[in-house]
């Protein structure tokens, strides 16, 4: 059981947990906005902000470095999960839908520089997506290749209207309808149709965060 943090240190925890909610609402509507804009949404002083992060940079890393977190805890439970691939795999997108880790893709890639551990936690991320598309291709239509998935995603999070709830709602409907296009049953009579183009390489989507 993990040691209750100090009343000082618990404090702080809060103020950090307030932060970066805020700098993520603030970025992810417009990762052009100051950091000021932060601290005046989490209700701290500019100078308090600083002392925990010496730089929008390094704030947006944070934010970063928590979605890449949040990923791949869900991509372990998705390969721990041992129902029907299908079902896992559908659990496994819907799950990312609540985390909204792909809104952060859409909007700060190619905003700052990634370190290193990014780099590294972004290559434990693609990882476990290969195991997951491997696991799953036989239920795929043909011509969906593992770097569609993200793309999918991040489609699925631009959608917003009314207030979260009502936006993640609409997101969830929408995943459901592209789930089922992407399964092999539906395809159309005859076979599937070509897909346009050829898909995303691993190296158009790695290159947008090189800033």
């Amino acid at each position: 059981m993990p040691k209750a943090l100090s009343g000082r240190r618990a404090q702080a925890a809060r103020n950090d947990e307030v932060i970066l909610g805020a700098a993520r609402a603030v970025f992810i509507a417009d990762p052009g906005a100051p950091i000021s804009a932060v601290a005046e949404r989490a209700g701290v002083g500019i100078s308090a902000l600083y002392r925990r992060y010496a730089s929008k940079e390094e704030l947006l890393r944070k934010l970063c470095s928590d979605g890449l977190a949040r990923y791949i805890e869900e991509s372990e439970k998705a390969l721990a999960d041992d129902r029907e691939p299908w079902i896992a795999f559908g659990a496994f997108l819907h799950a990312l839908v609540d985390a909204d880790t792909n809104s952060l893709t859409q909007r700060l890639a190619g905003t700052f520089t990634p370190t290193p551990d990014l780099w590294k936690d972004a290559a434990r991320a693609a990882e476990l997506n290969q195991s997951i598309y491997t696991r799953t291709k036989e239920h795929l239509r043909p011509g969906i290749v593992v770097e569609d998935f993200g793309v999918i995603l991040e489609q699925i999070t631009s959608i917003k209207f009314g207030d979260e709830a009502r936006t993640n709602q609409l997101r969830h409907r929408y995943l459901t309808l592209m789930l089922e296009a992407m399964h092999r049953s539906g395809e159309q009579p005859g076979g599937a149709s070509e897909l346009p183009g050829p898909p995303p390489t691993n190296d158009e989507l790695t290159n947008r965060w090189r800033a």
